[in-house]
């Protein structure tokens, strides 16, 4: 599963990635989740509270995600092994965030390494 794809492959499995991080079917296996976080995975959330990989499996194995659309998602290499993911996603309640991921390739699988996500103000300046 997230194996290496081929070059032009790696934005779609790289997306493909993210959104099986909101699938309750993934998020209800730590073994998966697993799969996918790197080792010395980190999250700055929204909140700008920073949470590690071990909290972070804990979080995702009790809370059920509503579904979310990735929109504008762009993938910029930094080197063969390291690239940048960046996005936007919308929630059931229309909340928006900009989103950003480093995924690293080690053994031919990526795995995500760091994200980061920023709530997108309504058009009142408000966060909900």
């Amino acid at each position: 599963m997230w194996r290496s794809a081929t070059r032009d492959r790696v934005e779609d499995m790289l997306y493909d990635a993210e959104k099986a991080l909101t699938d309750p079917e993934l998020r209800s296996s730590p073994s998966l989740i697993e799969q996918l976080l790197h080792p010395e995975f980190a999250e700055i959330g929204s909140s700008g509270e920073v949470y590690d990989r071990a909290t972070m499996i804990e979080m995702m194995t009790t809370e059920m995600p509503g579904d979310v659309l990735i929109r504008d998602f762009t993938v910029d290499r930094l080197s063969d092994d390291i690239v940048l993911v960046k996005y936007r996603s919308v929630g059931t309640s229309g909340q928006e965030a900009r989103r950003s991921s480093i995924w690293v390739r080690t053994d031919d699988r990526w795995q995500l390494r760091h994200h980061q996500g920023t709530r997108v103000p309504d058009r009142w300046g408000q966060v909900r």
